[in-house]
């Protein structure tokens, strides 16, 4: 997907209130605007960091500007958590991720489970269907190594045990994760500051649900899904 229209180039002041910041126009005014991401944005939130900004006219909006990319270790890394699923569709249509390749018809935002809507479904007449939880990853700690979540989500455990439920009720689900940084050729699930979540992992993965990580390409012009990385479960069966 491309930015259109472009980003505008700024400095990051401060993240504050989960869903603002201040920043740093390069023709010297302050600004602030929407933070498109609710987590913690652990390692991306600091002062005079290079970002990268949307700006919306709409008469509708509070803020004009919306944070999309930040500058981090080197790469640039991308924070606006409404993309990812735009990005799955993507890769899925590309066929990036084989196991989840050639159906026939991709729905949005579809009911399951106990109150809650899966991200995508995949249905096909051959080869029936696929639940499909996305969720954006742009956590590092380690070289080379993306790691997810980077702070507690009770809803991401609840999500897992629903998808083992499908899975044994016959049906196909699967965890993809949309890495938007390039740095990385490998993701773990961060089990040391999200426990629950590391066991609603392991557990998930033994009754049978799938797990994909995808890489993207970012620039300041656009994000395209790129390829497929391993998702390392070591130790997740001893939390």
């Amino acid at each position: 997907m491309l930015f259109s229209p472009p980003l505008i180039p700024a400095r990051l002041v401060r993240r504050y209130k989960r869903f603002l910041f201040d920043a740093l126009l390069e023709d010297g005014s302050e600004i602030t605007g929407f933070c498109p991401n609710t987590g913690s944005m652990r390692g991306l939130t600091e002062p005079g960091s290079r970002i990268w900004l949307s700006r919306h006219d709409a008469a509708t909006r509070k803020y004009a500007h919306a944070l999309e990319l930040v500058e981090a270790g080197g790469t640039v890394v991308g924070v606006n958590t409404a993309l990812p699923n735009r990005l799955a569709e993507e890769a899925i249509v590309a066929g990036l991720v084989p196991p989840l390749a050639g159906f026939r018809t991709l729905k949005r935002e579809q009911r399951y489970g106990r109150n809650s809507r899966i991200d995508i479904l995949l249905e096909d007449e051959l080869q029936g269907s696929v639940h499909v939880e996305v969720k954006n990853v742009h956590f590092i700690r380690e070289a080379g190594m993306a790691e997810f979540p980077d702070s507690i989500t009770a809803r991401g455990a609840k999500h897992l045990d629903e998808m083992g439920d499908l899975v044994e009720t016959g049906k196909r689900a699967a965890m993809l994760f949309i890495v938007q940084r390039a740095d990385c050729n490998r993701m773990k699930i961060c089990a040391d500051l999200d426990a629950a979540y590391g066991r609603a992992f392991a557990r998930a993965i033994s009754r049978g649900v799938e797990a994909y990580a995808v890489r993207c390409h970012l620039d300041t012009v656009k994000i395209v899904p790129e390829s497929l990385i391993r998702i390392d479960e070591d130790g997740l069966g001893r939390l």
